[in-house]
């Protein structure tokens, strides 16, 4: 039984977007496992506060993320 764990920057993602992860995850792992272990494909989205995600020593905030998404140096 798959879990899947898939941690964010808080207020990055909106409700609908972490919705997708989940379906979409689900659906590669069903393509690897087989359509029997839909049932028992557990995945968790969970936000960390920004700030507390750090990359090289350097912690990472929403709007990092966001000026990374739109292709700016943050």
């Amino acid at each position: 039984m798959p879990l899947i764990q898939v941690k964010v920057i808080e207020n990055v993602f909106t409700g609908e977007q972490k919705q997708e992860i989940v379906r979409r995850l689900t659906d590669a792992m069903v393509g690897i496992e087989g359509e029997s272990m839909r049932p028992v494909t557990w995945c968790v989205v969970e936000e960390v506060h920004s700030g507390d995600w750090g990359i090289a020593g350097n912690p990472l905030t929403t709007a990092d993320v966001k000026a990374l998404a739109a292709g700016v140096s943050a």
